[in-house]
Formats: structure tokens, sequence, C-alpha cells
């Protein structure tokens, strides 16, 4: 792979996506609806996640979780490379169930980077194995080993203040209505100062930017289920597809079209 490339693989098992990139790229605040694990393969990146501040390096794991608003940037000038699996939410808590032989409750991923080189050691085969061109047992029975490995039941997540919540909560049972920051204000029950100034403190991202990578993250399902560019820019109130293009990108890292790819 040329640096400077993101590159979409193919993977033998539903609900899991791969990713692979050699880049100098920096990524804004931005958030994945699904559970990401990899590993850095060269270069040194920072970045800031809902559990603290991360700077990995060669053979370090890193992990994001749901919702997570997350940044990443390179330190130096040769960028970095790696490898990452993304999950859908679903398929983890199956196969934390399966697991936790029946217990129930918060799975999180709670160190957002690990320097135990075993752990790359452990995650190279699973990719490998997800990334191979025919359904066998050796992905799921691979992933099962990873995920018990990484189990954490300790809830990470930060206090999110009530007003906020609300408002959270309104843009997520909706993420394509039109709502506005008044509408949020008023079920918050604060002003639209205290509100954005609340919500960007207790998520890291302000409303807007909230709702927006809410709505990418509707974008990607359906471009996953085949639905054409355009029509998905439209469905998700961006002004056009080169709006909802440089959105994805600063999100993903990879265009749309190239996405789509991925599934087609």
């Amino acid at each position: 792979m040329k640096t400077g490339q993101f590159r979409m693989r193919r993977c033998a098992m539903k609900g899991v996506e791969a990713v692979e990139a050699d880049t100098v790229h920096s990524f804004g605040r931005h958030t994945h609806d699904q559970f990401g694990i990899g590993v850095i393969l060269r270069g040194v990146q920072k970045s800031a996640s809902g559990r603290g501040p991360v700077e990995a390096g060669p053979g370090d794991m890193i992990t994001v979780n749901p919702g997570e608003v997350h940044d990443g940037h390179p330190i130096g000038e040769a960028g970095r490379s790696w490898r990452m699996l993304y999950f859908d939410p679903s398929l983890i808590a199956e196969m934390v169930l399966d697991i936790g032989e029946g217990r129930t409750g918060d799975f999180v991923f709670a160190q957002p980077v690990m320097h135990e080189r075993t752990r790359m050691e452990r995650f190279l085969p699973v990719y490998a194995a997800m990334t191979q061109a025919s359904q066998t047992l050796a992905p799921e029975a691979a992933l099962f080993q990873l995920i018990a490995s990484l189990m954490d039941w300790r809830k990470t997540s930060r206090f999110v203040p009530p007003s906020v919540s609300r408002a959270k909560t309104l843009i997520d049972d909706d993420p394509l209505s039109g709502v506005t920051l008044a509408d949020l204000a008023e079920a918050s029950g604060i002003s639209r100062f205290q509100l954005v100034r609340g919500f960007a403190q207790a998520t890291g991202m302000t409303p807007h930017a909230y709702l927006v990578q809410r709505r990418i993250g509707i974008v990607r399902r359906m471009i996953a289920g085949g639905t054409p560019l355009a029509e998905a820019a439209f469905a998700c109130g961006f002004a056009d597809q080169s709006h909802m293009t440089r959105t994805f990108v600063r999100a993903y890292g990879v265009t749309p079209g190239a996405y789509a790819l991925a599934y087609s």
C-alpha cells in the first residue's frame, strides 16, 4: 500500500469491517457507531478519547467504543500505518453474552491503548482470518478468543448531566429530523448557550457536530446496504453528495465510493 492510502477490505464475517491505512491524515473529532480494535504497525499517533489522551506507536493495540468522541493525529512527518477491525455492537453483545455464559451488563473497552506486544500478535491472525476470501470457522473462533482477552465490565463512560442527556436523547431518537438548537434547549430546560457549552463539555462535541456524526453513521449503513450515494446524501440531510463525501472522509478516512466498493 502506498503512503497516504486507506483501503477497505472485504470481511468473511457479517457485521465486521476491515480498514488498512498508511497516512499522514489528521482526523478531527468524530465518532463511530461500532466497536473498533486495531494495531499500529508503523509510526506514532496521538489522539483524544472519551477515556483520556492516547499516544500509540508500533506494536500497540488501540480500541474505540461506539459513540466515543475521538480524533487522531500523526506524530512526525512520516505518518503512521495501522490495521483496524470495526464490529457492529449487536455482534459484540452476542459474543460477550456467550463468553460471559449469560451474564448481562455494559461491555466497553476500558483501555484506549495497550502496549503489550502480545496484543498485536493475537490481533493480526484475527485480522488475517477476517479478511480471507472464504467463510470458515477460523474467523469466529479467533474473534472469540480476542474479545475474551479484552473483556472488561467496568463502566467508563463520562457523566452526562440530565439536561444534556435530554438533548442527546432527542438527537439519538431521530437524527434525521430537523431539530434546531432552540428545540434542544427547550427539551433540556436550559439556554442555548448553556446547552452548547454543557454538551461540548460532556460529549466532546457541539450539538450540531454530534448530529452530523449521527447522520454520517446512518449514511455508512445505507451505503453498506446498497443505497446510491446521492440518495443517501439527500435522505440524511446533507446539502449535496460533495458535502456528504467531505464529512465521510473526515470521519472514516475513505470516500463513500471506496466504502461502497467493499460491499459490491
